[in-house]
């Protein structure tokens, strides 16, 4: 979509040549959503690929995460193979909705930043422990964990003019095994439920991630692989039944109902 309010994009080196921001201002990365539809009060783009940040810098402590890195880079990924957490990045980005064109334009801060319910990159970092470093206008850099960081539907944590810089993923949770589940109403739809687990190898730490089907990010931690009644018990400790996101992708009721028959699956698979 051409955006015809648009008057100005600018292609700083660094957030410091930005200058003082303005209400009108807007950060552009793969700009998928922000071409999508009308931007009526944005008269200015900001180009984050002029920052020539490195998209992927696997370390010793785990993996950092451009903002600017594309979903198609990601899902490229091989890394070390005691890292055996990684197919779940395919997996997470196969659940996505898009075509061959966003797969690779879309960058995975946008996918974060959107804060949608169904964002399938909010599900892989948070099931994946990542922390964001966000960049303020004025003040020090900050962290913040993804699970954290979304707080409804297309709401999170950022201040107005504030930038993700990027997601580190944590080696410990990188190396730990890993399960799966994602429904859709339709073969192609928007997720209704994606929910991960994680665990170590000998079924400690057992971390449950509930997305799609809440409007936020929702963890679930057991000392131990939970038995199904911990499991339920705990899922409805942490969501009530008007704790679920209701919308054309699934009623609430639904997507509660999902929620349990996938979380007990993932249970059992990793017991």
């Amino acid at each position: 979509m051409n955006l015809n309010t648009i008057a100005e994009v600018k292609r700083p080196s660094s957030p410091d040549e930005v200058g003082p921001w303005r209400p009108s201002y807007a950060w552009l990365a793969g700009g998928t959503w922000l071409f999508s539809e009308p931007q009526v009060t944005t008269d200015t783009l900001i180009d984050l690929d002029s920052f020539g940040w490195p998209s992927l810098t696997p370390t010793p402590d785990g993996l950092e995460i451009s903002a600017t890195c594309r979903v198609a880079d990601l899902h490229a990924f091989r890394g070390p193979p005691e890292w055996k957490a990684v197919p779940l990045f395919r997996d997470c980005i196969d659940a996505f909705l898009m075509s061959f064109k966003i797969w690779n334009a879309a960058t995975i801060g946008g996918n974060i930043v959107m804060s949608l319910p169904a964002g399938a990159m909010i599900s892989l970092t948070a099931a994946l422990e990542g922390v964001c470093t966000l960049w303020p206008r004025d003040g020090a850099p900050r962290s913040v964990p993804v699970v954290d960081f979304v707080t409804g539907n297309h709401r999170n944590v950022l201040r107005p003019g504030e930038l993700l810089r990027s997601i580190h993923l944590p080696a410990a949770a990188l190396t730990r095994r890993h399960a799966m589940r994602q429904m859709s109403l339709t073969r192609l739809g928007r997720s209704a439920a994606l929910i991960v687990a994680t665990v170590d190898d000998d079924g400690r730490d057992f971390l449950l991630t509930v997305t799609a089907a809440t409007p936020r990010p929702v963890q679930l931690r057991f000392q131990r692989t939970p038995t199904a009644a911990e499991l339920r018990l705990g899922i409805d400790e942490r969501l009530p039944p008007d704790g679920y996101f209701e919308d054309v992708h699934g009623s609430a009721a639904y997507k509660r109902h999902i929620t349990y028959y996938l979380a007990e699956q993932i249970r059992a698979e990793l017991a």
